[in-house]
């Protein structure tokens, strides 16, 4: 017999009457799950690019930036609609059509692209805990072991509670970059004038590269299979039709309102690397923006130390929040694909301790030297990049199938653009690689 995908908070959240309810309650009620998913666009990897993008093009790659969350929009809209329609997660639902063997070697595929979305959240929190404290690297990474309490914290008030934290999480660090990107006074013409495309960027080979790497850096595998099971956090009748339907819209509501705030973050992250470091410095690496904030060399009069801290700060904050999707993530692949179900801080402990295997010798082998030390980040979004096909193409093809479903199913315009759109990924990704 199938488990309940995440069975501690399936159907955990109550909602509105489906016939009685205003549509605020409604939409207050559904709202959280496209919380935690939108952190998965705001890692450390979607940092760099969206900094390095702006430092060495200023406000060009914007529409880059765009288009790569309007592509996450619609992938996030498919798994939505295979968890509420189904009651099943996208693990699930592949590996309910797959043999054992292959099973089992998609299980140890996604394994290992989960334990990279943990590394990101490693990297980033270690480095985040160097900037402001001044500890090294090592103690930092060690330190991250800590967060299975943080997690286990969280996760005993209830998902509600944990997205309420998460948005939260959100709103505190869009409101930080907001105020620097305010105190640097961009010009407004020249951020519109970014959204405009130009074909300098597919000629230009290192603008090019920038390119591709934010498009990598914004889809991934762990938020497709997230979303599938969180869309199915919420008590509805799914013998109702009208209720499903309605699940639907208020769901997809929720995705689009908090992807494109994770939109404005990593906008609001390139606009800051365009207007205060444009030809100025070279971004390495988050210590750079770090000590270019304070120095006045660099930002001229907008140096400012409380501006560094409130950078670091976020980071931290972004880096300790996403180990919570991590988890969740991690236990809804292991669930689908194996049907081992572990407590979730069992879980956690284990990605955690097998993340941290080749942190710390790749980390003893470069000296922990910060700078070649964040460059695990563009390693893991390369391990991603290989496991998003294997993510994208079932759920096109599963939420295609009439059979699995029914009334649901794409309407073949949504199916022939999910392909193209798989492909397209899939290619820039094999692009990066090459």
């Amino acid at each position: 017999m199938q488990h309940k995908s995440l069975d501690e908070i399936n159907g955990s959240v109550d909602v509105p009457n489906v016939y009685e309810s205003a549509f605020w309650q409604k939409f207050l009620a559904y709202s959280g799950p496209g919380a935690l998913v939108a952190v998965g666009y705001m890692d450390p990897g979607n940092w760099l690019t969206s900094l390095a993008g702006g430092s060495q093009y200023r406000y060009q790659l914007l529409v880059i930036l765009f288009t790569a969350i309007l592509i996450a929009m619609f992938m996030q809209s498919l798994s939505i609609k295979l968890g509420v329609t189904t009651r099943t997660d996208l693990a699930q639902a592949i590996a309910g059509r797959l043999p054992k063997p292959l099973r089992i070697v998609l299980w140890l595929l996604n394994e290992v692209a989960m334990m990279a979305t943990d590394l990101t959240g490693v990297v980033g929190t270690a480095v985040a805990l160097n900037m402001l404290f001044r500890l090294p690297l090592l103690i930092g990474v060690i330190l991250t072991i800590a967060d299975v309490l943080v997690v286990l914290f969280f996760l005993h008030f209830g998902i509600r509670r944990i997205e309420f934290i998460v948005l939260s999480a959100i709103l505190i660090v869009g409101i930080i970059f907001a105020i620097e990107v305010c105190r640097a006074h961009p010009h407004f013409a020249a951020i519109m004038d970014g959204f405009i495309p130009r074909s300098v960027i597919f000629t230009n080979h290192s603008e090019l590269l920038i390119s591709l790497g934010i498009v990598g850096a914004t889809i991934m595998p762990h938020n497709i299979y997230l979303h599938s099971s969180l869309a199915q956090s919420r008590r509805y009748d799914e013998h109702d039709p009208k209720q499903v339907k309605e699940t639907l819209r208020f769901a997809n509501w929720d995705s689009l309102i908090h992807l494109f705030a994770a939109f404005i973050v990593n906008a609001l992250l390139l606009v800051l690397g365009g207007t205060l470091f444009f030809h100025a410095a070279s971004l390495g690496s988050l210590e750079d923006v770090f000590y270019g904030l304070k120095n006045p060399h660099i930002v001229g009069s907008l140096a400012s130390p409380l501006m560094s801290w409130l950078f670091a700060f976020a980071l931290l904050v972004t880096g300790l929040i996403s180990s919570i999707t991590s988890t969740l993530a991690g236990q809804i692949v292991m669930e689908g694909f194996i049907n081992i179900r572990l407590p979730l801080w069992q879980r956690r402990l284990l990605t955690r301790a097998v993340t941290l295997v080749p942190i710390l010798i790749i980390g003893f082998m470069i000296n922990f030297n910060e700078e070649q030390f964040e460059q695990l980040i563009i390693y893991a979004q390369i391990v991603l990049s290989i496991a998003l096909p294997f993510t994208l193409y079932p759920l096109v093809a599963l939420t295609g199938s009439k059979k699995m479903m029914g009334q649901h199913v794409n309407a073949p315009w949504q199916t022939v653009l999910g392909y193209v759109l798989a492909s397209v990924v899939t290619g820039l990704n094999l692009l990066v690689l090459f």
